[in-house]
């Protein structure tokens, strides 16, 4: 802690402030009693002398004190300057010995700040469908918190497990917990009023909104297992406090963005949770490095990632900004021995918009992969370009389909591959 200490008489207007800076470690006591030496040496100093010295004692010289009689008594003075000649002409300065004699100072108590240690953050990456259509679709984004949270956060980033390069700072903490409920599937597309969510978070805290906030997209969130593919986003319209750091989300939107086919029939106790409001970043990625593992080292910015505190990672990320959306509303219809299948493609890219006669394709071509499963064997696979395929009984005999089957279809993408899986069972 750095620290200043000062003297000045109380009976002299200060005109002349002289400052002195020394790295040195001190007691508050100790630095006074310097300052106040210093102040009655400048004073003390005002008084010179000029004398000759006889030859008996030409011994003397620069630095010696001599006692000079004056009247009333008698006062010390340090030769400053000395001239040999028949006789040695001194310039000396008056000196008081007193002045180097212990003192008596009430000495403070210390008081040592509490330092706060750095503890290792925790972090999540999310390779998310795109949000706004705005960002880099390839890219992943990062969570990261810690208590206490030690300033801004660093992640470095290799192709290869050395050589690490800052590849992004994470200024603020997510708002991220774990589920303390389970959360069963729901419809997509309306309001969940099932039992609340139950999530306690690790830090911050979690507000309500109103219906037409909810429904302009305010409050989203990712539930998933940790993993950086698997996450359900969703939006709440109500946060109730019910514990410190638990919150009970209700008014939910679920499976948002295309993640409905992630949905899994229950989110198990102990799920993830992470508010996206800004505070997860999208990390630099190039587009080559998709697929590929990438090595990472996360923690504090203002320590090199040489340091204790910091985490070491390695994940490789599909891109799933790139990701076609699961086709909607499966449906079968028989023709004689025939099946056909039909379904509703989505966009990932401005498919919200109510004025366009079809949504755009987000695509550089409409095609699909359909598959036919019986338990987990595949019988057929093909590739469509329209949203229906004829399952006919000259296949189904081929395939030897026959009991409970299931039908799989997603659309392809050229840069992506399949996207997410739509599937419908039916029975021959």
């Amino acid at each position: 802690e750095v620290t200043a200490s000062e003297a000045v008489f109380p009976e002299d207007e200060t005109r002349d402030i002289s400052t002195s800076e020394l790295n040195i470690a001190l007691k508050d006591e100790e630095a006074r009693a310097i300052v106040e030496r210093w102040l009655i040496e400048a004073r003390v100093g005002r008084d010179r002398a000029s004398f000759s010295l006889p030859p008996f004692l030409g011994h003397l010289g620069a630095g010696d004190v001599v006692k000079l009689a004056e009247p009333g008594g008698s006062a010390s003075y340090r030769i400053d300057q000395l001239e040999q000649g028949d006789q040695g002409l001194a310039q000396a300065l008056r000196v008081d010995d007193t002045l180097y004699e212990g003192s008596i100072l009430a000495q403070k108590p210390l008081e040592l700040v509490a330092g706060t240690p750095l503890t290792p953050v925790f972090p999540l990456f999310l390779d998310l469908p795109l949000i706004t259509g705005d960002e880099r679709p390839h890219a992943p984004y990062v969570a990261a918190t810690a208590e206490p949270w030690p300033g801004p956060v660093a992640l470095y980033s290799s192709r290869y497990d050395a050589d690490f390069a800052l590849n992004t700072v994470l200024k603020s903490p997510a708002v991220l917990g774990v589920t303390v409920t389970p959360l069963t599937a729901a419809t997509p597309g309306v309001l969940d009023r099932g039992a609340p969510l139950e999530v306690e978070l690790t830090r911050g805290s979690l507000s309500g909104v109103t219906l037409e906030a909810l429904l302009a997209g305010a409050n989203l969130a990712a539930i998933g297992d940790g993993s950086q593919d698997n996450w359900e986003i969703f939006q709440f319209q109500s946060a109730d406090l019910v514990a410190p750091g638990r919150y009970g989300l209700s008014g939910r939107l679920r499976g948002q963005l295309g993640s409905d086919a992630i949905m899994p029939a229950q989110w198990p106790e102990g799920s993830y949770f992470v508010l996206l409001d800004g505070a997860p970043q999208q990390i630099e990625l190039p587009a080559s490095g998709r697929n590929v593992v990438q090595y990472f080292q996360i923690g504090p910015a203002a320590r090199p990632y040489s340091d204790y505190s910091y985490r070491k990672l390695s994940a490789a990320f599909a891109g799933n900004g790139l990701r076609p959306y699961a086709p909607v509303h499966l449906v079968e219809k028989r023709d004689g021995a025939d099946l056909e299948f039909s379904w509703i493609r989505r966009a990932r890219l401005d498919g919200a918009s109510w004025d366009l006669a079809e949504i755009p394709l987000s695509e550089t071509q409409e095609l699909y992969q359909v598959k036919i499963f019986s338990g987990a064997t595949l019988l057929r696979q093909e590739q469509v370009h329209q949203t229906q395929w004829r399952y006919s009984a000259a296949m189904q005999a081929l395939d030897g389909a026959h009991g409970p089957l299931e039908l799989q279809v997603a659309q392809l993408s050229e840069s992506f591959g399949p996207g997410l899986f739509r599937k419908h069972g039916f029975t021959i």
